[in-house]
């Protein structure tokens, strides 16, 4: 049986798993289809303290793991298909590890960012389409960018990315926005903000090297065009990764799951979610860092039988 098992290889997962290893908690780390998470998918990434001249995300992804096996983290290669929460230890079934028991779990599986699902969508992420205006916006200085979506968090972007672009294109499917009426009002009086409603995303166009346009087909006349641009920003919401616990975990209604304020304990005590999983608001990878770190420093004393919760009281 293992002392802890962490979920994921994000920032907030090879941080918990730095800091359980060097606490000689030997952890387990479960590294699912995309080891590294999201970050594996950008280029350069430049808010991340620490790298004057940037780093790429893949590099600070393998450094992170790196450092983590130097304390003496274990990495298995698995995706968990069953899990049973309901008694200690914890049980895990794995594929291709077979199952795995374990007094404490920690869930850093992140949430997935909601993509358009069309042809040179996938090709060229981190070469001009990108689903975080925070993270990459500052690439596109002086440069024509479009947003797809009509929430609130696509107004947002759209928002901010005019702290950079020369103009932003929001492009929606429908001819109203779904976002709150100040989050439109904001976007609609910002005058690099012009609009492409009710035209439905049917390509991203590339000159092979980097993305140059994106085409849409007009839902009233049925007439395809290309807007031209030199980034495609999609913000149609993002999937939390939680369906394999079959509810066994208190999310909110979204999925995301629910942490005791100021901590990051669930609502079954010996599991413990970090980083985007539980986090719908930031998003960043410095913030599910700092919250791996929490939930390493959580779990250490769990599993020292010194607890930082009632947990006679609920969420």
């Amino acid at each position: 049986m293992e002392k802890v098992v962490i979920l994921g290889t994000g920032p907030a997962g090879l941080t918990a798993a730095i800091y359980l290893a060097r606490a000689n908690m030997k952890p387990i780390v479960i590294e699912g289809t995309q080891p590294g998470g999201q970050l594996t998918l950008t280029t350069e990434v430049e808010n991340f303290p620490g790298f004057t001249d940037g780093v790429m995300g893949p590099e600070l992804m393998d450094n992170m793991r790196k450092q983590a096996e130097r304390f003496g983290a274990e990495f298995k290669r698995g995706w968990v298909t069953e899990t049973n929460l309901s008694k200690k230890p914890f049980t895990l079934k794995v594929s291709g590890l077979g199952e795995i028991q374990t007094e404490a779990l920690i869930l850093s599986t992140g949430a997935s960012a909601k993509l358009l699902g069309i042809p040179g969508e996938l090709e060229n992420i981190g070469r001009g389409v990108s689903t975080c205006a925070t993270c990459d916006g500052f690439f596109y200085r002086g440069k024509k960018v479009i947003i797809v979506g009509g929430g609130d968090s696509a107004m947002e972007e759209a928002n901010f990315l005019t702290k950079f672009a020369s103009e932003v294109t929001v492009v929606h499917r429908r001819d109203e926005l779904r976002a709150s009426k100040i989050m439109q009002d904001r976007a609609k009086e910002n005058a690099k903000i012009s609009w492409a409603l009710n035209n439905t995303p049917i390509e991203v166009i590339s000159d092979g090297m980097k993305v140059t346009g994106l085409k849409v087909r007009d839902n009233v006349t049925g007439k395809e065009e290309v807007i031209e641009t030199d980034g495609i920003f999609v913000a149609i919401g993002h999937t939390p990764n939680t369906a394999f616990l079959n509810g066994q975990i208190e999310t909110d209604e979204t999925g995301y799951i629910n942490v005791v304020p100021g901590t990051t304990e669930t609502n079954i005590p010996g599991v413990f979610a970090c980083g985007d999983v539980q986090d719908k608001k930031y998003r960043q990878a410095i913030t599910a860092a700092g919250t791996g770190c929490m939930s390493a420093l959580d779990a250490e004393r769990y599993l020292e039988g010194t607890p930082t919760h009632d947990w006679s009281k609920s969420l």
